[in-house]
Formats: structure tokens, sequence, C-alpha cells
């Protein structure tokens, strides 16, 4: 029997990398499977406020226990910035619209073109929320931002970072390396060693 885990969110690329990483061992439900089709607010400073918020909201508005992530590319050169802000950078800048990936690389680019560094990090969080009890799990990978972009798979910032011990980007290496190695992964394997010890 296959464990039912809600995650707080209808972004389907964050979905179907849930799932991957997961395997047939979980069955991971959006939101809209469970009818919410809220905008639920992110107003929180940190990527751990935010990804408690999302779990908390869906929590208590349909009872149902569940999970939420937040997730931060930070840039050295732009002392940690994008952050929370990460799928909006490009548009607070001037550059198209919100959660818009093209937008936000030109945007991010344009900003380290004279940097001398650009080492960077992209940092999940996840919140669960089991019954009454709240738990976060982070991952952290670190890499590189390129000048350019490169390949063609994954999403978001994914054309343009390295991670440590590779020469391609997320978006070269294709979502089953990436999958293995990222941000997210690591921090779904805590929350799934956490699962599995319950």
């Amino acid at each position: 029997m296959k464990y039912e885990l809600i995650m707080a969110t209808n972004n389907e690329h964050k979905l179907r990398e849930i799932r991957q990483i997961l395997g047939d061992s979980y069955e991971v439900k959006g939101l809209k499977d469970i009818g919410c089709y809220e905008d639920i607010p992110e107003t929180s400073e940190t990527l751990e406020g935010n990804a408690l918020q999302k779990a908390r909201y869906v929590s208590e508005r349909y009872g149902v226990d569940c999970f939420a992530d937040d997730t931060g590319l930070e840039v050295d050169a732009l002392d940690g910035a994008p952050g929370i802000y990460t799928a909006r950078f490009g548009s607070m800048n001037g550059y198209g619209d919100s959660h818009d990936s093209d937008a936000n690389i030109a945007c991010l680019l344009d900003k380290l073109k004279d940097a001398e560094s650009r080492r960077a990090r992209f940092r999940t969080v996840i919140a669960l929320i089991q019954g009454d009890e709240e738990h976060l799990f982070e991952g952290i990978v670190e890499g590189d931002i390129l000048p350019e972009r490169r390949g063609l798979d994954g999403f978001g910032y994914d054309p343009i970072f390295v991670p440590d011990g590779y020469d391609q980007t997320f978006a070269e290496l294709g979502s089953e390396v990436k999958n293995g190695i990222s941000h997210r992964a690591r921090a779904v394997a805590k929350l799934v060693e956490f699962l599995k010890e319950g």
C-alpha cells in the first residue's frame, strides 16, 4: 500500500520532481487533488517561515497532514539574493512577469556581469505537518552561476547553475542525475528517512 502525501503546491514541475525522487512507495498529491485552488500567502522573510506558512494553511483549512517546501537561490555576490524572492526576481527588477524563468535568468546574469565571484547555493526547506507536530528538513547544494545558459532540461535557474563536482548545469545533467543530487532531493531524503522511522 502506498503512503499518501499531500504537497502544498500546484507547481507541476515540483510535483513531478518530488514524485520521481520518492518513487513508487509514495503517492504524492498536489493542492488541486484536495480541491485547494487558493493562492497561498508567502509573507515570511525566511524559507523556513514560508514553508511552514504554506503547510499550516493547508493543514488548518483542509484537515490533512501535508508538507510544503520553499526554495531559494542564494548568490554570494548579491548578499544572498534572490533568496525568498527567487521565483519573482526578474519581475521585481523590471524583467518580465512573475515566475518567468527567462526573465529571472536574464536579471540574474545582468546583475552578475561584473561580479568576481559567481558562487551560489540552492537551498530547500521542507515543512511537514503531521497532526499537531511540525518538522523542518533542509537540503543545500553549492555551485556556481555560469555567464550563459546551457542545457534544455529542468526548470527555473537550472540552465545557469553548475553544482560542485560537476562540469554541467542542472539543465544538462538531466532529471535523473539532478534528482539524485539536488537541494530538493537532499531535503526530501531527510523527509523520507523521518517518515520511515515513524
